[in-house]
């Protein structure tokens, strides 16, 4: 996550599906805070709320605060934090941001940061995980290159919904055999009973759920429908 993007359409559906999830659940968000970049303009999906017909009836409340952050030019998660989009959430939003260090170093930096975020959000029976790119193999993560903390190893989505429920945000890439063919592999090394919601609205983006609870898939079921036809639903 990067606070520029606070508000987009990708946000939307994001705190929408855990709204919806969360009913019950002691929520806990690991934001995988990563500093702004600049030269990025995916922060700029935000059309969507000049489209209020469209688009504000999914959730009302959450599309007007949503719209009263971008306005008052407060774009960052702690403004989500402080404004209750999600309720009494517990949050672990600590900087993804350290520089002048050997790789050794920052290797131990990152790794004691993922023991600070399971040590937050230990008594959370429902964990977020917000990585700005999303999911990759673990022994592709290189934890001493700085712009991998970008992204969140199957390792650490693994640990994050042991013993719970984790829904794991991946931005979808270009990988061969497309999207679908995608989010079946994630489902598949995320484990049994993993269902995955990609959201299509202006680029695509997944929610993986790990170990979704009986009611939490008629909710998923009741998302997916509600939220129309860029919400879709998949499992194995």
């Amino acid at each position: 996550m990067q606070d520029c993007y606070t508000g987009d359409i990708g946000d939307y559906a994001k705190y929408g599906l855990l709204r919806k999830l969360s009913a019950g659940k002691t929520l806990g968000v690991a934001w995988y805070l990563f500093p702004d970049e600049e030269h990025k303009s995916d922060g700029d999906l935000i059309g969507y709320l000049e489209k209020p017909r469209l688009w504000r009836s999914h959730d009302p409340d959450l599309y007007d605060t949503l719209k009263g952050i971008v306005t008052d030019g407060q774009r960052t998660v702690s403004e989500v934090e402080r404004r209750g989009v999600l309720g009494d959430a517990q949050f672990s939003s600590e900087m993804l941001s350290i520089t002048n260090l050997p790789v050794a170093d920052l290797r131990e930096w990152r790794s004691k940061w993922f023991e600070r975020v399971l040590t937050t959000l230990e008594h959370c029976d429902l964990v977020f995980a917000d990585p700005d790119n999303g999911l990759c193999e673990h022994d592709r993560f290189r934890p001493g290159r700085v712009a991998d903390w970008k992204r969140l190893p199957l390792s650490e989505a693994k640990a994050l919904g042991s013993d719970r429920t984790a829904v794991i945000y991946h931005h979808n890439t270009r990988r061969k055999g497309g999207h679908r063919e995608e989010v079946s592999y994630w489902i598949e090394k995320l484990g049994a009973g993993t269902r995955a919601l990609r959201w299509r609205a202006f680029g695509a983006r997944t929610f993986f759920i790990v170990n979704p609870t009986p009611g939490m898939l008629d909710i998923l079921e009741a998302f997916a429908h509600e939220w129309g036809p860029k919400a879709e639903l998949h499992h194995r």
